[in-house]
Order: structure tokens, then sequence, then C-alpha cells
């Protein structure tokens, strides 16, 4: 059974870090196309970030440029996104997705798996 399992959500610092980590499991992990998405209380689901297949292609959300960054470790099924310098409005439910095509996509609409998701909160 294909499963998108997201970690590493927490409370923060406003100016901390944090890394999210997203394990696939069930499918070969290396022809997909993963996004990670946040969903703050309120507002709608947003892309933040993705990164295509081979790990060669990505893209950001320009409220996180600069500030985040994603990779990929296909031996280890796994895609993270590293935080830094991190906002109160960075605030929400974050997400990673898988689309069947190795192309990165941050539209929800193009995102065929999705995670449970992981709270990350930035509060001092």
């Amino acid at each position: 059974q294909l499963q998108l399992v997201e970690s590493g959500g927490a409370l923060v610092q406003p100016g901390g870090s944090l890394r999210l980590s997203c394990a696939a499991v069930g499918f070969n992990f290396n022809y997909y196309g993963i996004g990670w998405f946040r969903q703050a209380p309120g507002k709608e689901r947003e892309g933040v970030s993705c990164i295509s297949g081979s790990g060669g292609r990505t893209d950001y959300a320009d409220s996180v440029k600069g500030r985040f960054t994603i990779s990929r470790d296909n031996a280890k099924n796994t895609v993270y996104l590293q935080m830094n310098s991190l906002m109160p409005e960075d605030t929400a439910i974050y997400y990673c997705a898988a689309r069947r095509s190795s192309f990165c996509s941050t539209d929800i609409y193009a995102m065929d798996y999705w995670g449970e998701g992981t709270l990350v909160t930035v509060s001092s």
C-alpha cells in the first residue's frame, strides 16, 4: 500500500530551524515528483516547494525562497524540507505529496498521493 509519512514538526521560536521528513512506503519513489504543501488555520492549502524524481529540479514559493531547502535521498525513499529563519506566518500543518510523474509541481491538483501532515508552530 502506497503511503507517505511526514515527521519533524514541532514548536519552534521565531528565527529557529526545523527539518521535516517525508518517508515513502510501498512504491518506487525514484519516479515520483514530491511536493511540500502547508495549510494554516483558516487558509487554503498552498504549495511550498517541490523536487523532481531525480532531484535535479526544485522550486519554491516566493514566501520561502532563501529560507527553505528541499532535498531527497532516493536510497532512503525520503524527502526533506530544511526550514531556516522560521517566522510565525510559517505556522501550519505541512503535508508532503507525490505525483505519478517525475516532474516537480506545487499545484495541489497535480498530486496523486498525500500524507497525513505534521504540525509546525512558530511562536515565542
